[in-house]
């Protein structure tokens, strides 16, 4: 601000009138071009005068429009102030709390989809290695098959899996699995980012802290998660195990960030109004 104030002090300068007086009284005594008096134009000094200093004027008042951002102090430049309308108030910042809390849920509910999938997968090797173990079924002397005997253990339990196997397979886990994780990824990097973009809004600042590290790290563990889906459709059970790791991890870290999570809603609801 005392850099527009100096820059407009310019027009007050008394140097200015000095100038236009010193020309006055030269012209009195020097004599003019020969081709004024054959054109029949009367100089006039003091209107040459006035439109410097109306160009200075505009030229000053230009000079401070383009400066006037550089010269605001910092906190004026900060998204608080309403400035940004319903976008600042309740309404929109208990956005995220909301679908962070549906989506811990649905993480849960994600998990459980994934658990089925590989109980198909787990169940039929166990059947596969409970064959291994059957007896090969005796013959009479004259090559007959011998009467019927109850089932042994073992097929009896291979009976069981294969039965639960069929109900798991009906259940289409593994394309509810994979749609959940879908939608938790892109939902969830999504609110990540509103929710930072939403505390800047209101406040003009992010916080760091345990809350902002805790999301920072689960939405990096969600995309490490789904990038391990290629090699996991392929047969992979590294990326398989991995990926199970990953997501216990990201739970872990969703439970602890609840309590941060909370006590900001009730900040929120301290400092802000509806809408």
């Amino acid at each position: 601000m005392q850099s527009m104030a100096s820059t407009l002090s310019l027009l007050k300068l008394p140097i200015l009138p000095v100038i236009a007086k010193t020309r006055q009284t030269t012209s009195k005594h020097v004599p003019l071009p020969s081709i004024s008096s054959k054109l029949d134009i009367v100089p006039t000094p003091q209107k040459f005068l006035d439109q410097n200093i109306n160009t200075l004027k505009h030229t000053s008042l230009s000079l401070t429009a383009i400066t006037l951002p550089f010269l605001l102090e910092q906190n004026d430049a900060l998204a608080v102030g309403g400035e940004f309308g319903i976008f600042e108030g309740r309404t929109f910042a208990l956005i995220h709390p909301i679908v962070l809390g549906t989506l811990f849920f649905y993480t849960l509910y994600a998990g459980y989809l994934g658990w089925q999938w590989r109980r198909v997968r787990t169940t039929q090797i166990e059947i596969n290695e409970l064959k291994k173990q059957l007896k090969p079924a005796s013959v009479t002397p004259d090559g007959k098959a011998p009467e019927t005997s109850p089932p042994s253990p073992v097929e009896l339990k291979i009976q069981q899996l294969t039965e639960e196997r069929k109900e798991l397979i009906k259940g289409s886990y593994k394309e509810k699995h994979f749609n959940a994780g879908s939608i938790l990824l892109g939902f969830g990097v999504f609110e990540a980012v509103g929710g930072g973009l939403n505390t800047w809004l209101r406040t003009g600042k992010l916080f760091p802290g345990p809350h902002l590290f805790a999301g920072a790290g689960i939405t990096v563990l969600w995309a490490l998660a789904a990038a391990l889906v290629p090699p996991m459709q392929k047969g992979s059970e590294t990326a398989r195990n991995l990926h199970i790791a990953l997501n216990t991890l990201n739970v872990l870290l969703f439970i602890w960030q609840i309590p941060t999570g909370l006590d900001i809603v009730w900040k929120v609801f301290e400092f802000t109004n509806w809408p």
